[in-house]
Order: structure tokens, then sequence, then C-alpha cells
């Protein structure tokens, strides 16, 4: 009987005290949802890039390389378009902002 109440005991004690048998398994869920996580913000940024690239690079192997080239070339125009949108953005960020500290 004593021996049985050893044991509740302990089990009870280590309870309040916490186990940490759990807590390892823990820490790889949260690293596997971590890395999940990264993926698909990765996947989300680069995936028309990739795929675009993906498109030209295949082109170019089966032997269309004019298509790719012209697809190399629409994709060097809409990054310079980009490229014109941002400095053109930051320009009237610039202007705004130095009207806003002549007033």
């Amino acid at each position: 009987m004593k021996k049985i109440m050893k044991k509740r005991l302990g089990a009870v004690l280590r309870r309040l005290a916490g186990e940490e048998t759990g807590a390892v398994m823990m820490e790889y869920v949260i690293l596997a949802v971590l890395i999940a996580a990264a993926a698909v913000v990765a996947i989300a940024y680069f995936g028309k890039t990739v795929t675009s690239e993906a498109n030209v690079a295949s082109s170019a192997m089966t032997g269309k390389g004019n298509k790719a080239s012209e697809m190399q070339q629409q994709i060097q125009d809409k990054q310079s378009t980009y490229q014109q949108e941002a400095v053109d953005a930051n320009k009237k960020f610039s202007d705004a902002k130095e009207d806003a500290i002549k007033e």
C-alpha cells in the first residue's frame, strides 16, 4: 500500500514540477512550423520570377531560342518598368516630404 502511495505521490509531484518529456517534440514542431512559414513566404515573394525564369530556360533548352529571347526581353522590360515606377514613387515621396517640411 505504501508503494502505491509513493508512486502516486511521485506522479503528482512530477506533474506539478513539470515533466519535460514532450518539450523536445514541441521544439521540433515549432521549428517545422517556422520552416514551413519561411517556405510559404519565399514562394509568395519569388514565385512569379522563378516561374518566368524557368519558362525561359525551358524554351531555350527545347530549341526555341527566339521565343526564349522574347520572353527574357519581356521579363527585363517588366523589371525596368517596376524599377522606374519605384523611382517615380520615391521621387513623389521625397517631394511630399520636402513640401511637408516647408509648411
